[in-house]
């Protein structure tokens, strides 16, 4: 079985700036560490996603159970893709959906971007996997004192 990803459109680059133009180069970057066959799109998705509810200073702002019932709509979202792994191009978002994972009791890892850019590329170090589910904690795992 493969491991399928899922990944978060960014609403203040992708709704709220470059639009479809920029969540299409996401996805190409997704499709090309992941293959595209491991990639699974929301819907809707790209200019249309829905937000996380974490942005815009909402994560801080101290409304953390308005902001989790906002959130059920993308945890919902993530869910129906039946992906093992949700990505988040953003802090704000990884975070909010992070927690959105813990509080519906929903169990799908939340990953940055650069996490698995770093993971395809063979550098991403023992102790920057907190994020990673069990199938991937141990892929590739680069120990610069052994393999120099």
């Amino acid at each position: 079985m493969k491991i399928k990803f899922t990944v978060q459109d960014p609403c203040q680059i992708v709704r709220k700036s470059y639009g479809d133009p920029i969540a299409d180069d996401l996805r190409f970057v997704v499709k090309s560490v992941v293959g595209e066959e491991n990639f699974i799109d929301m819907t809707p998705n790209k200019s249309n996603n829905f937000c996380c509810g974490g942005g815009g200073g909402f994560l801080q702002a101290g409304y953390k159970e308005e902001r989790l019932a906002y959130g059920k709509i993308k945890d919902d979202q993530i869910k129906a893709t039946g992906a093992d792994y949700c990505i988040a191009a953003c802090h704000n978002c990884h975070a909010q959906i992070h927690e959105l994972s813990e509080h519906y009791g929903s169990n799908y890892p939340v990953v940055h971007i650069w996490t698995l850019l770093c993971l395809s590329l063979g550098i991403l170090g023992p102790n920057e996997r907190e994020y990673l589910g069990d199938d991937l904690k141990g892929v590739n795992v680069f120990h610069p004192e052994t393999e120099l």
